[in-house]
């Protein structure tokens, strides 16, 4: 009884939704072009991260080498942005991460994903809204944070922010309010919004190079003591590290290109659009690869040019492109840049808050969440519990947090959900395998299988080693995270452990490479398989690793809640169990 009762118990966890084929008059007319995706997803991902985080990467942990940080964390992307886009291929319906996992890998990984998914849209709604304020605070001299400052600073916790900021609270639940009422982001509005984003990017970058001072990136201990000597406020001035280009190590960049994984969240809105795109099979990959490479130019141009106008010490926290503009003594342009800023955030804002309670609606309606969520109002027909719900958690995140608090927990769980899509090689499933004819040997089937069509066996041994090079990946990332001097210096226990944790991921790749391929016709396939999906794995899972241990109490939380809700809840109520009953 037991047994049975744990069996059935874990097929429930990997249970997976099986998807009609579509009806011709289900199938949503295409109209996007690749421009459209690309502005999809240029405006989706130029928000909030290149106008603050960047001063924040340059001020606390990369110096002027952050674009050395935006360089790694793009190439994480790229590697995660061609897996995720095969995922859109593979299910013959667009939609989000959740329910590419929930067809491909099962219940459990798909709300996994989902929660993950809803966590990374919601706080990238408060930090935004924490950016508008930020801004707009600054414009006005700072009087909105002086009096709230004022008020609450000496009630904060620690772990909170200086002060709730009730400006950002009131934006995101303005932004929620006109998402109730039935408001729609329009395609051309996307665009113009878009286009003010790129030229005040283009405005700033110029006038870093026409107003910027090489020697800023060869500063020395020297200068820092006549720039500390010369101000009178040298309470916001941050520590000089080592001085140089890289005055944090590399370990302060392998921290920043962690946070700076977050910058780049919104690429995936391009591959969840697939049925609306017009050839999907050159248009999203395409559209994919030229957002990453125009928002990696502006995150690229915009370092560049703060780092150059501004030692990296004295950059402003809270508003660091307005206040180098204003110490280059370029004052009333700094206005004019800020208008600018403000419509692209806004941009960002409604497309970011548009993202979150289709997720939140679609796991209601599959039972995973509390199926109150994906009611529609009669006369708006809006998920409104969906939308107020995903509003109110944002709000509060806006009002309590920080920004790079907000930055460092949005990164850890986007990184936790591309890590969650990879996927292994043969797609292969129980219900539309071949039959393998008797039982072959076991090492045959590892290494030597002489199918070529994907079968139940070979799905099965795939999945397996998939998983566990998710955990030889995760244990070789903290050692690498941890102990990096001793695994390269020669520790007999550390270097041996690292060693045979290789060979064991060698080997396990081989098995997969090994197994046969589905050969379904597809309008995208990852390339280089499985190696792609396996660098891309452990890319992901080192930069977690340098997450601080407060982010991951934070992410802990929020997962604890996440398995409560499904234990308790979802796991029961699923709807595809019980359609599968």
């Amino acid at each position: 009884m037991l047994h049975q009762y744990v069996r059935q118990f874990g097929q429930k966890l990997i249970h997976k939704w099986l998807l009609e084929p579509r009806q011709e008059s289900e199938r949503t007319t295409a109209y996007l072009n690749t421009l459209d995706l690309v502005a999809v997803g240029v405006g989706s991902t130029l928000g909030a991260g290149v106008y603050i985080l960047t001063g924040e990467l340059a001020k606390m942990r990369a110096g002027p080498a952050p674009v050395i940080c935006f360089l790694v964390a793009a190439l994480s992307c790229v590697m995660s942005s061609l897996c995720f886009t095969e995922f859109g291929a593979r299910v013959p319906r667009s939609g989000t991460a959740y329910l590419y996992s929930y067809v491909t890998r099962g219940q459990l990984c798909a709300f996994i994903t989902g929660w993950n998914l809803i966590l990374s849209y919601v706080i990238a709604m408060a930090s935004v809204a924490r950016t508008w304020s930020y801004i707009f605070d600054n414009l006005i001299g700072n009087h909105i944070s002086q009096v709230l400052q004022e008020s609450f600073s000496l009630n904060m916790p620690y772990f909170l922010a200086r002060y709730p900021d009730f400006f950002a609270l009131g934006l995101v639940l303005l932004v929620t309010g006109l998402q109730v009422l039935g408001v729609r982001e329009l395609t051309l509005v996307n665009k113009v919004f878009t286009v003010i984003n790129i030229l005040v990017l283009s405005f700033i970058i110029l006038s870093g190079f026409i107003k910027g001072d090489l020697h800023n990136w060869k500063l020395t201990e020297q200068d820092y003591m006549l720039n500390t000597s010369g101000s009178t406020d040298t309470s916001s001035f941050a520590p000089l590290g080592s001085g140089g280009f890289v005055p944090f190590d590399f370990e302060g960049i392998l921290h920043g290109a962690a946070t700076c994984f977050y910058a780049f969240l919104g690429f995936d809105l391009i591959a969840t659009r697939g049925g609306e795109a017009l050839n999907p099979q050159w248009s999203i990959p395409i559209s994919i690869m030229i957002t990453l490479f125009i928002c990696f130019l502006a995150y690229f141009g915009v370092s560049v040019a703060l780092t150059l106008m501004v030692p990296y010490y004295q950059i402003h926290r809270d508003s660091p492109v307005p206040q180098a503009f204003l110490h280059v003594g370029w004052d009333p342009a700094r206005y004019v840049m800020a208008v600018g800023t403000l419509c692209a955030l806004t941009s960002s804002c409604l497309g970011t808050m548009f993202t979150t309670p289709p997720v939140i609606c679609a796991m209601a309606e599959d039972r995973l969440l509390f199926w109150g969520l994906a009611q529609i109002h009669a006369r708006t027909c809006t998920p409104i519990m969906a939308i107020m719900s995903a509003g109110n958690l944002a709000g509060v995140m806006a009002l309590l947090f920080e920004f790079r608090d907000l930055v460092d927990f949005l990164s850890i769980g986007t990184l936790k959900k591309e890590k969650t899509e990879v996927k292994p090689k043969v797609e292969g499933s129980s219900f539309d395998s071949v039959p393998e004819a008797g039982n072959s040997n076991i090492l045959k089937s590892l290494g030597f299988s002489t199918s070529t069509n994907p079968t139940q066996k070979s799905g099965q041994i795939v999945y397996g080693c998939a998983s566990l090079l998710v955990l030889l990946l995760t244990i070789l990332s903290l050692l690498l995270a941890q102990w990096p001097r001793r695994v390269f210096s020669g520790d007999p226990i550390l270097t041996t452990v690292a060693v045979l944790l290789l060979l064991l991921i060698t080997g396990v790749t081989v098995i997969i490479w090994r197994q046969p391929q589905d050969s379904t016709a597809l309008y995208f396939k990852a390339p280089a398989l499985p190696v792609l999906p396996l660098v891309s794995i452990f890319v992901n899972v080192y930069l977690m690793m340098q997450m601080t241990s407060g982010t991951w109490a934070q992410f802990g939380i929020w997962n604890v809640i996440g398995f409560l809700i499904y234990f308790g809840y979802g796991i029961r109520h699923s709807l595809a169990e019980n359609n599968h009953q």
